[in-house]
């Protein structure tokens, strides 16, 4: 009898175990992809050529994804470059930067954000790492080259930047090294002098400025973003890249939560197409002298190493 009742605690046991998911990793990511919010449009999907959709992947849960809604303009004559981009604060959700990210995508990019797809009004939690930047990076590159996704030799897997806010974008600098990257934008951050900041933070010193091996873009709110003295330090420090500094004076916030992110966006984009798509016309903005931003009455500019 006493054999039977083990017996019975064991099948009961597991039934529970099969049951819960709880110790099943499988069970669990089920749950997941089912419990995925619905693809949706933020604001109008953006001023560019295509319209840009915000979803979760099944296959990326840790991750929200700003694209093209309709694919089919893309392929072997005009591909999908790869931006990974970083929160403000160390958040993992983009909750504060969708307006900013869907415009970005309407102008035909992948853009990774790091954290879940936020619902309607949500402000996400949690915190987040650098290297979650390489998970989108990597998840990018194996979409493009697997015939079940619909990103199938739809990426350029050669033009990759890596950007990000605040604490995103230390952790953008962190990454930066990687020498898949083609490119970097460090929003309203820099690194801080004796590698501190608030737990979480990438503790980077001046030095990792070395590391730096692509063109770089420092976008700053002026000397009332907490960041300002930072970024424009790091600015001063850079001499062996391209690189561009623009500040506007809004502050640390920027204008990425303002329609299609605000003159932010604009700025971004335009350095976006220029060294990930070769955009020439929208390179004059930065390059030139005077450059076309510098004309501006709202951007205060300097660059180095840039014709």
């Amino acid at each position: 009898m006493k054999n039977l009742i083990v017996i019975f605690q064991k099948a009961m046991f597991a039934l529970v175990f099969l049951g819960t998911g709880l110790m099943n990793p499988l069970s669990a990511q089920t749950a997941d992809i089912a419990n995925l919010p619905e693809p949706r449009v933020v604001e109008d999907g953006g001023t560019g050529a295509f319209k840009a959709i915000m979803y979760t992947d099944e296959g990326l849960t840790t991750h929200t994804i700003f694209r093209p809604e309709e694919l089919s303009p893309f392929g072997e004559k005009i591909k999908l470059p790869i931006i990974a981009w970083g929160n403000g604060a160390c958040a993992n959700s983009p909750w504060e930067h969708i307006n900013f990210l869907s415009e970005v995508a309407s102008h035909g990019f992948l853009v990774i954000a790091i954290g879940p797809m936020p619902e309607e009004g949500e402000r996400g939690g949690g915190r987040s790492t650098a290297s979650q930047l390489l998970d989108a990076i990597d998840w990018a590159i194996a979409q493009n080259g697997d015939p079940s996704s619909p990103f199938y030799n739809k990426v350029d897997v050669t033009k990759i930047a890596v950007s990000g806010m605040s604490c995103g974008g230390l952790q953008t600098l962190e990454i930066a090294p990687d020498p898949r990257v083609t490119t970097a934008i460090v929003c309203n951050s820099g690194i801080i002098g004796g590698g501190g900041g608030m737990p979480g933070m990438p503790a980077l010193t001046k030095d990792h400025l070395n590391k730096l091996h692509t063109p770089t873009l420092y976008l700053l709110g002026g000397e009332s973003d907490i960041a300002y003295n930072n970024g424009m330090d790091d600015f001063n420090r850079i001499n062996h890249v391209p690189v561009f500094v623009a500040n506007m004076d809004v502050g640390h916030g920027g204008t990425y939560s303002q329609p299609h992110g605000g003159a932010f966006a604009e700025v971004a984009t335009a350095w976006y197409k220029w060294q990930l798509k070769g955009d020439q016309e929208a390179g004059t903005m930065f390059t030139g002298n005077p450059s076309k931003l510098s004309q501006s009455d709202i951007w205060t500019v300097d660059k180095k190493n840039l014709p």
